[in-house]
């Protein structure tokens, strides 16, 4: 990005400030519908605006009916069946995260291809009917790896994110202004599809700072990324610390028929618009597996569009959090909540993209708003596959990088790791009795004396510490920690490092002196496998052969918690206390003939094997 462009990305607040006391003063400002203080100096006018409560387009009236996918939780090959899908249901609009940790892993290198193709993804929605809305952030929460921000804004401890700290705004800017090179041709204005933007995401229930969210916004204008209609969006109670004078703010809500009274009463002049209407929820891994009542999703449906509202169904397709996406959660009563890999959401369209009885009653209700819907495409098809075993083993030492070494613990992305594991090795002198203790375990730990496994820790449950003999000599000691997903939503967002965070203490006296090791399993290609028997965390190896390939669900049961790769392909993490007990692989990860399987096992198990289902397998329902 060009020196000039960052300066006037961050001139700009002084100059908003400036006229919002000018307009204040006069009592203008109070008066002026958000469309017209936006003076959109891009070029054309917004192709969307709103008027008395509902939104135009190019000047006729549009209710807009959008449910909410998100391209990196669907294989390529598979976006058209799902916006086909879609439209079928009788939506006319999607709706469509920007995650930034996706396009942007390393700082500076940016990659819109294959699955991240941004564009393409955009493009196909046009190509089948659809409006677009989309909400770049840059932080989207989204039950994805913090909040969809890069994890390598944590290696410095003194950055703030969602704040004024330009350690974080800098790369922000930077950011949104190569997301709006991206996209400009795309915008609405411009014959493209893309009708509204969301700026941030729900920052109302993160914080109050009124000049952050200017110089968000700011960051987007210089981006050229408010050309079209701007909006942001929160919950009733949070409409005001989340929103700008200058952007229309829309409502996120479980209960519209309880809850769209309030932003009406908020702002007049904005659209009435449910920016995410629930209709399921997705699981956290420990915890019931969540099923809704479709006829209470028909029902506020109904009631939106009987009243010409617009709404946007979060979610119409949820998808899967392949590989190590996953974001989690925390509260008072609940330390640590990670996300299972499925992200079927109980959506009216499954993870697979078959329907379900939510969308062909979802869809009876919106057809008779939005007119005819064209038919369904076809469903992928779906295989089983005959168990298989995983018979040979791997050490994980063959992907450990080079040891650093350290006097006191860092986190691991202050050693330039975003995803994976670590190994922490240190020695103690026996003999010894006492409780090994840990400031902050982030997020499970395999605690490991000479090589033979000690116990675990893990962080849903609070664990910290155990108590640990050691005989008489020297010994090494070491700590395998896996990154089991960040937390992207709440009060403790932002500051969820990984590793071991904070000083080590073997009977009262601090551990010093640590060689670190990093696994983040980003290439498996160096493993040798073979029939030896591994103590403690290790890969697992097995192979399936098909006559024709397919989308399947591989049962997981017999493995204990880890992450599964098929040919090449992370397919996510699994866990045997539920509820997801089968890991969805599309059939284009498949070929007819020998496949390969790859597990990484945290814990001990006997037998290892798998089998491929037509259908997933959760455990049973939280109604």
């Amino acid at each position: 990005m060009p020196t000039a462009h960052v300066e006037r990305a961050m001139d700009f607040p002084s100059r908003t400030t400036f006229l919002r006391l000018l307009f204040a003063t006069t009592g203008v400002l109070s008066a002026l519908a958000p469309s017209r203080v936006s003076s959109h100096p891009e070029g054309a006018a917004p192709a969307l605006t709103v008027n008395d409560g509902r939104f135009f387009l190019r000047g006729s009236p549009l209710q807009i009916v959008c449910g909410e996918l998100h391209y990196p939780r669907i294989p390529r090959a598979y976006w058209k069946q799902r916006l086909e899908m879609a439209r079928a249901m009788g939506l006319n609009t999607i709706a469509t995260y920007v995650f930034w940790n996706v396009h942007e892993t390393r700082p500076g290198t940016y990659d819109f291809s294959g699955d991240r193709d941004l564009t393409a993804f955009i493009r196909l929605a046009q190509a089948v009917g659809l409006h677009v809305i989309l909400r770049p952030g840059p932080y989207v929460c989204g039950e994805w790896d913090l909040g969809g921000l890069p994890a390598w804004l944590l290696a410095d401890p003194q950055t703030a994110v969602r704040t004024r700290d330009e350690r974080f705004l800098a790369p922000v800017r930077r950011w949104l202004a190569r997301l709006g090179a991206e996209l400009a041709p795309l915008m609405a204005s411009r014959g493209g599809p893309i009708l509204a933007v969301q700026v941030e995401n729900e920052y109302g229930s993160f914080g109050t700072d009124r000049a952050y969210l200017e110089a968000i916004f700011a960051a987007f204008r210089t981006a050229g990324l408010t050309r079209e209609c701007t909006f942001t969006a929160d919950g009733a109670p949070l409409l005001a610390a989340g929103s700008l004078p200058s952007v229309y703010p829309f409502l996120n809500s479980g209960s519209p028929q309880d809850e769209m009274k309030a932003l009406a009463a908020f702002r007049p002049d904005t659209a009435m618009m449910c920016s995410e209407y629930y209709p399921g929820y997705f699981d956290h891994w420990g915890e019931p597996h969540h099923r809704t009542d479709p006829a209470v999703a028909v029902a506020d449906v109904s009631w939106l569009l009987e009243r010409g509202y617009s709404v946007n169904l979060y979610l119409f397709h949820g998808g899967t959090n392949f590989g190590f996406w996953s974001g989690a959660n925390a509260n008072a009563e609940n330390p640590y909540q990670p996300t299972t890999t499925s992200y079927d959401y109980d959506a009216p369209l499954d993870e697979g993209g078959a329907t379900t009885e939510k969308y062909d009653a979802l869809r009876a209700v919106i057809v008779r708003h939005t007119g005819p819907a064209p038919p369904s495409p076809p469903v992928p098809p779906r295989i089983a596959v005959a168990p298989f075993a995983l018979d040979l083993t791997a050490s994980y030492a063959a992907l450990l990088t080079a040891p650093v070494h350290v006097e006191r613990l860092r986190s691991m992305e202050s050693f330039g790791q975003s995803f994976g594991s670590m190994m922490f090795r240190t020695s103690l002198r026996g003999p010894a009795h006492g409780t090994l203790a840990f400031e902050a375990v982030r997020d499970y730990a395999v605690i490991m004396l000479d090589g033979r496994v000690t116990g675990v820790l893990d962080r849903r449950t609070s664990e910290r510490e155990l108590v640990l003999e050691v005989p008489a000599g020297v010994h090494t000691l070491e700590v395998f920690v896996e990154s089991t997903g960040r937390i992207n939503y709440g009060k403790s967002f932002g500051d969820d490092r990984k590793g071991l965070i904070g000083p080590v203490t073997f009977a009262g006296r601090e551990l010093t002196g640590w060689d670190v090791f990093s696994l983040p399993m980003d290439d498996l290609s160096a493993l040798h496998f073979g029939s030896a028997t591994v103590d403690g965390p290790a890969f697992f190896h097995g192979t399936f052969t098909l006559t024709e390939a397919g989308d399947t669900y591989l049962d997981v049961r017999m493995l204990g918690k880890g992450s599964l790769w098929v040919n090449g392909h992370n397919a996510g993490r699994f866990w045997c206390i539920g509820p997801q007990y089968a890991l969805f692989v599309p059939g284009t990860w498949l070929r007819a003939g020998v496949n390969e399987v790859i597990a990484f096992d945290l814990m001990d198990r006997s037998v290892r094997r798998l089998q491929g289902l037509r259908e997933p397998l959760f455990a049973p329902v939280s109604e």
